[in-house]
């Protein structure tokens, strides 16, 4: 399968958070969602579904698979604490949450890791 792409990172992060407002997503929901057109986030689903990260159910219903959920949850993860941090910083939360999203795809998991340790140990202190 091997690494994933930011691009399809972004999708799947995109499906959880809808997923987590309703029981329903489909690809048009992901298209608004995102700002994208539908034949581009028709053929990202397509991809993803390849790739065992999605399903989609024969209503059009989109499912993420436990590999799926994995890399979206990572995503999430990253963007919310990442946002948090740069916020925590004195950054405005527009462009906090608007740099999040483009580091989450390429910063390291050690980095990671330890600017959450950090942050978290703030937040005790």
């Amino acid at each position: 399968m091997g690494e994933i792409q930011e691009s399809g990172e972004m999708y799947l992060e995109t499906i959880l958070v809808l997923s987590n407002k309703n029981n329903f997503v489909r690809s048009i929901d992901v298209a608004e969602y995102m700002g994208f057109s539908k034949p581009s986030v028709s053929r990202a689903m397509g991809i993803l579904k390849s790739h065992e990260y999605i399903t989609v159910e024969k209503d059009g219903n989109l499912k993420l698979t436990d590999s799926g959920r994995s890399i979206a949850e990572k995503i999430y993860e990253r963007h919310t604490v990442l946002s948090e941090c740069l916020m925590k910083l004195g950054v405005s939360e527009k462009n906090a949450t608007d740099d999040a999203c483009r580091i989450e795809h390429i910063i390291c998991d050690e980095t990671f890791d330890a600017i959450k340790k950090c942050l978290y140990k703030n937040k005790e202190a």
